[in-house]
């Protein structure tokens, strides 16, 4: 069977309102660009006859300007999952004009598949190569795409050029059968390979390949400084520290880290601590600071989601295909985040909070508990089943106006039965066998910026006696003294008692 190329508008005209569209991607990597920006245009066009057009969305994690973006300047978008970054969307979610699901990550593609949103009507997937027998190989990432390519009824391919063909045989597709039917996963190490190169789809439901040449719109991240470098110092210690009384072996521990500057400042810290074995990641994205791990020796695998990386990192492996083919592997999402393969695996997972409270519950998502930041991604797949949990985040905001640690979350993501180790700059606090009482002490004592920690003190103290003590009537009068007087430091207790 030949390829039909058509483009991108042509592809646009294939979805109608209220269809059901799954992007490949995760971030921006592996995004389509083209064929989102036609499908905008066609809303735009169809409103201004004052028809209604909206789809729902569905990717693996967040993606570039030129899907969310565009879609939602377009008010294109009726309902979206899982993650997101875009600030407009963002906006537009807040306002409540998008219904926004926030889904964990590792769940998507098989709530998908068990039908809970309906049919998929369209995939769109970003290609370096496709055949005329079915085979796509995708570029810089998996996310939903396997499932999303075989239950939609139409796939569009975009063939992007900009993206290598040596990138070919990086991928491990691989869908698991769902209950009652499900096996293991069967990853045993984080290199093991479980599938195939390619999605493989029935040819007949590839209605169109356009051709682009479209580079990622990778993100650039703010640089470290001083907070980020201590907090990065800090997690490298505490990890040193515990392979050393032998909580963690020897050989030490497949990595998870987040995305961001302090992700970046944390790998940056392991990376120099010889004292710490070169190490490999089971990870869902891997960032510019791993690939300079590995070309200097400090990590020896990656196993991926996603290549969220600069696009002169990108091409810097494309260019060196030889040395990484046999150090990185991009998996599915449902892979990549599978709680059954973290705990196998024995997971050491770190990631960034907005907020704690000092039990150790954890905010990662929402700003003063109502308005959403990005979502939970996969921070739920991994917090619960990882060997150790590790959270970390600046003691203070908006120049100290905000405390991160705060008598009681306003939004609650990862429960303080999930949550191990809690650092800021200020230092750690290891929450392991401890009551809810002695984690709120050492929280406030390790983690507690200075000018906060008198203030949590004399919330316990109001607190009283019980396993959790909480004084309900004050228990947010942080964040409600922020909204009232935009300082958290201008507390006074007695309003609340």
């Amino acid at each position: 069977m030949s390829l039909k190329f058509i483009t991108a508008e042509e592809a646009a005209s294939l979805v109608k309102n209220g269809d059901n569209v799954g992007f490949s991607g995760f971030t921006p990597a592996g995004s389509p660009k083209a064929v989102s920006v036609e499908i905008a245009k066609k809303a735009e066009a169809e409103h201004a006859k004052g028809n209604p057009f909206q789809i729902g969305v569905f990717t693996g994690a967040s993606t570039g300007d030129s899907l969310d973006g565009v879609l939602t300047r377009a008010k294109a978008i009726r309902y979206r999952a899982p993650y997101i970054t875009n600030t407009e969307f963002r906006n537009a979610v807040n306002a409540g004009e998008i219904a926004y699901n926030d889904i964990h990550l590792s769940q998507l593609a098989q709530e998908i598949r068990y039908n809970f949103f309906g049919k998929m009507n369209m995939a769109v997937l970003e290609a370096c190569e496709v055949t005329p027998d079915g085979k796509i190989y995708l570029t810089a990432s998996c996310g939903i795409s396997p499932t999303v390519a075989r239950l939609a009824d139409k796939i569009v391919v975009e063939l992007n050029s900009a993206h290598s063909k040596n990138i070919m045989g990086m991928h491990d597709i691989y869908e698991p059968l769902d209950p009652p039917y499900r096996r293991e996963i069967p990853v045993y190490k984080p290199n093991d390979r479980i599938g195939l190169p390619y999605i493989q789809v029935d040819p007949a439901k590839i209605v169109g390949v356009v051709e682009v040449n479209l580079p990622d719109e990778a993100r650039g991240f703010t640089p470290s400084d001083p907070v980020t470098n201590q907090i990065g110092q800090n997690v490298a210690d505490f990890l040193a520290s515990d392979m050393r009384s032998g909580c963690i072996p020897s050989t030490f521990l497949p990595l998870q880290s987040g995305v961001g500057n302090i992700a970046n400042a944390v790998l940056g810290a392991l990376g120099r601590d010889k004292t710490i074995p070169a190490f490999e990641m089971y990870t869902e994205v891997i960032q510019d600071s791993v690939i300079d791990l590995m070309r200097n020796g400090r990590m020896k695998f990656g196993s991926t989601c996603s290549l969220s990386v600069t696009n002169e990192c990108l091409q810097s492996i494309y260019d060196d295909i030889d040395f990484f083919r046999d150090k990185i592997i991009m998996r599915p999402s449902e892979i990549s985040n599978n709680p059954e393969v973290v705990r196998r695996l024995g997971i050491i997972y770190m990631n960034t909070a907005i907020e704690a409270d000092i039990y150790g519950n954890i905010n990662s998502t929402h700003i003063s508990g109502t308005r959403m930041m990005n979502g939970i991604g996969g921070s739920g797949d991994f917090t619960r089943n990882a060997y150790i949990s590790i959270f970390s985040c600046p003691s203070v905001a908006k120049g100290g106006k905000i405390s991160a640690i705060v008598p009681m979350v306003s939004h609650h993501d990862h429960s303080e039965h999930s949550v191990n180790i809690l650092i800021t700059e200020q230092g750690i606090a290891d929450l392991r066998g401890k009551s809810p009482s002695e984690r709120a002490k050492t929280i406030i004592e390790n983690c507690a910026h200075p000018d906060y920690k008198e203030i949590l003190f004399d919330y316990l103290k109001m607190a009283g006696k019980g396993q959790t003590p909480h004084c309900m009537s004050a228990a947010l009068a942080l964040h409600d003294t922020l909204n009232k007087k935009g300082d958290m430091r201008l507390i006074n207790w007695e309003d609340y008692l």
